[in-house]
C-alpha cells in the first residue's frame, strides 16, 4: 500500500571549502555526492535516531544505487542548500530524493537508494519500526 504525504523536503546548508574543488575551482562532482549524504545523515539525526546508535544495534546503511544529474557548477565559498526527500520506504530500504542548490539555481538532482544491512554481516536486514515509521512521517513521498 502507498500513501502520499506531502511538506517540505529537510534542507542542509553546506559551504564549498577548498578541498571540494578540483584544480579548475569548481566542485569535483562525487563531492555532490558528500553533500547530500551529509543531508540524509542530518535527516535521520532530526529524527532522532543517531547513527553511531544504530551500528551498535546492529543496524546500517549503504548506498544501494544512485542516479545523479549534474546542470551548473558550484566554486569555492558558495553556499548550497542540498535537500533530502523521503519518495519511498520498504521494508529494508528507502529511495530519497536529493537536490544541491545555490541561490535558488538547481546545480545537481539524483535518486539514491538506501539499504539498510546488519552491521556484523552486511546482509539485508528490515529497518526498525521506530525508524521506518519517523521517515514515513518525515514530509514529501511515498510509502510501501
Amino acid at each position: 500500500m502507498r500513501v502520499e504525504r506531502s511538506g517540505p523536503p529537510f534542507e542542509l546548508k553546506a559551504r564549498v571549502y577548498f578541498e571540494d574543488t578540483d584544480a579548475g575551482g569548481i566542485v569535483y562532482y562525487v563531492n555532490y555526492l558528500k553533500f547530500m549524504e551529509r543531508a540524509r545523515t542530518e535527516l535521520v539525526r532530526t529524527l532522532g535516531f543517531d547513527q553511531s546508535a544504530l551500528q551498535r544495534e546492529n543496524v546500517i546503511f549503504v548506498v544501494h544505487s544512485v542516479t545523479a544529474r549534474y546542470h551548473a557548477p558550484a566554486r569555492l565559498d558558495d553556499e548550497l542548500v542540498v535537500t533530502a526527500t523521503v519518495l519511498e520506504t520498504k521494508r529494508a530500504s528507502i529511495r530519497f530524493r536529493q537536490s544541491v542548490t545555490r541561490a535558488g539555481d538547481l546545480l545537481c538532482e539524483g535518486d539514491v537508494l538506501v539499504a539498510c544491512v546488519s552491521a556484523d554481516q552486511y546482509r539485508p536486514r528490515a529497518i526498525p519500526d521506530k525508524l521506518r515509521d519517523a521517515f514515513r512521517s518525515s514530509g514529501p513521498g511515498r510509502d510501501e
